[in-house]
């Protein structure tokens, strides 16, 4: 299992399809793929669940994946949760 603390980065009107492509990017491994936020957890493949966490920009959330492809997969999550410029 991998797991990775970081600060979500997703302007107000922006915060939507950053979620969006979260899910799209977890979607594409074969690994399981979690967010975690004040104790709460929900499949990052699963946009209904990811919302229900209700993150907003600057929430720190964890990522946690486990499965044959988990480090690649909190890899690229990391980067694209953490970049504040897209």
């Amino acid at each position: 299992m991998t797991r990775e603390t970081v600060v979500f980065h997703g302007g107000e009107d922006q915060s939507m399809k950053s979620i969006a492509m979260l899910i799209q990017i977890s979607s594409d491994f074969a690994c399981s793929i979690y967010i975690e936020k004040d104790g709460r957890r929900a499949n990052a493949k699963s946009l209904l669940g990811v919302l229900s966490l209700g993150i907003d920009s600057g929430d720190e959330i964890d990522i946690v994946a486990d499965g044959e492809d988990e480090k690649e997969a909190v890899e690229k999550l990391k980067a694209y949760v953490s970049d504040a410029k897209r």
